[in-house]
This record gives structure tokens, sequence and C-alpha cells, in this order.
């Protein structure tokens, strides 16, 4: 099985790379600045930019499962996760696992009140086009994680992916480490428990 990587020079795209070479699995990391994305044993690196079609089905010919930790920057533009969502779909690629923010979407009433009202405020320009990519992998059978704040740290041994009707209501999302999100989703690369599906990581 081989893995691809979107986003992959973002904090979180480096971890999941990390996390599936460490399973022994082939990754193919996509990059607009492949220079970025240190050589390692078992990765190979494409060119590719989501506002590039093309370039994005190149990449993904021999691919099996993409992950995405795709984010958006103020150089990126606006409409760029719809854009990489739609240009991974269009390429046909088997299985997509794609990384979302809990409080968006579905998930809204998962994360209460205050979290959906702090997002309105600091993600209002956002939420549109993380919204847009999230039904585009669904609709096309993906899984989408849907995390609270991330943070530094090692992965949790202990960490659980479920369903977004299993999620734990809380005042605020609990925070969870990077490495254990990027884990979680090689974890369902690997054993594709969620198809068509928002889950969160506790």
């Amino acid at each position: 099985m081989r893995i691809a990587v979107l986003g992959a020079t973002g904090a979180t795209g480096k971890l999941m790379i990390a996390a599936a070479l460490d399973r022994a699995l082939p990754v193919t990391a996509l990059a607009r600045r492949p220079e970025r994305v240190p050589v390692r044993p078992g990765l190979t690196v494409v060119a590719a930019d989501v506002r590039d079609p093309g370039s994005i089905a190149a990449a993904l010919t021999e691919t099996d499962v993409l992950l995405s930790g795709l984010g958006t920057s103020n150089s990126s533009g606006t409409g760029t996760l719809t854009a990489g969502a739609q240009a991974v779909v269009a390429a046909g690629v088997e299985r997509i696992i794609w990384l979302g923010a809990l409080g968006t979407g579905p998930s809204a009433a998962a994360a209460g009140a205050l979290t959906r009202a702090m997002l309105g405020v600091l993600m209002r320009h956002e939420l549109p086009d993380k919204i847009a990519a999230d039904a585009a992998v669904l609709a096309a059978g993906g899984t989408v994680f849907h995390v609270g704040p991330m943070t530094a740290g090692p992965d949790a041994p202990d960490r659980q992916t479920r369903s977004l009707e299993q999620a734990p209501r809380r005042l605020f999302p609990r925070g969870v480490s990077r490495a254990t999100v990027a884990a979680a989703m090689v974890d369902e690369a690997v054993h594709h428990r969620f198809p068509g599906q928002i889950v969160t990581v506790v």
C-alpha cells in the first residue's frame, strides 16, 4: 500500500510522513516546494500544487490512500482547502483521509457553543473553505478527522478514533498532539474503519 501526503511541509504533514515510514509504508510527499521535504528512505517527493489539478493527478497515479494535512496561510489564498479536496477527488484516489477542525460544519454541535463562537470570530474567513473541502471528501467516501486544538508532544499510545456521534461533549475541546493525530490518521489508512464519516481522536 502506497500512501501520499498532501501538505507534506506542514507541521502535521511531516508527522504523517514519519508515522507512515515508521510502519515501513512507502510514502509519496506532495509539496509546492519539494526542496523543503527532507529526504528519507522509502520517501518519494513530488512537486504538486492544489491550484494545478493536473499536477495532483500526476503525483497520485500509484497512490492507494491519500492523507491530507493541508492548511491555509496568508500566502495560499482563499479556497485552498476546497481546491485541494476537489483535485484529489478528481484524481480518483481510492481512499482519502482528510484533516479538518472540530467545531466546523457537522461537528459544530459536538464542539459546544463556546467553541462555535470562537471559531466564528477567529476563522470566519476560513470556515466556508473548510466546510466545502470536508463535504467534497465525505461525498467521495473519504474520512475526515475533526480534532480540537493541536499541541506539541508525543503520540499518545492510548489514543482512540471515534465517530462524531461518540465524541465527548465538552465546554471546550481537549487539546491533542499533532503526533497523535498523525498516527491516528495512518491507523485509518491501514485499517479503513470509518469510510464516509467524520471522526475525532480522544
